[in-house]
């Protein structure tokens, strides 16, 4: 058998081919929970009362388990009205749903 110190043709193809894709992915950068981070900036003098927000959700048939503030938004851990788990988060000046999660 004859050795050759040049790789082949399709050895070369391969090495090529895994390069690229190493490459590609190395380009790509990961999503960071910061990426997400949905903020609220409304200034606290303005902010309307965690029972009123509570208070309205109640009324669309929510369950609420918990309520506190993240990221100058209120934070919301309840059960909706179509019984799904749900973390939400909303403006504390409008109530206005900043984002919201469903399990």
């Amino acid at each position: 058998m004859k050795r050759t110190l040049f790789p082949t043709a399709s050895a070369t193809a391969l090495a090529l081919s895994l390069l690229a894709g190493a490459t590609i992915a190395l380009q790509s950068t990961p999503a960071y929970a910061d990426d997400d981070k949905e903020t609220c900036d409304a200034p606290a003098d303005k902010w309307l009362p965690k029972q009123d927000l509570e208070a309205k959700l109640k009324a669309d048939g929510w369950t609420i388990k918990n309520i506190k503030v993240e990221d100058g938004c209120y934070e919301v851990y309840a059960i909706d009205k179509d019984g799904k788990r749900v973390e939400a988060y909303f403006d504390p000046e409008t109530f206005e749903a900043v984002k919201t999660k469903e399990d």
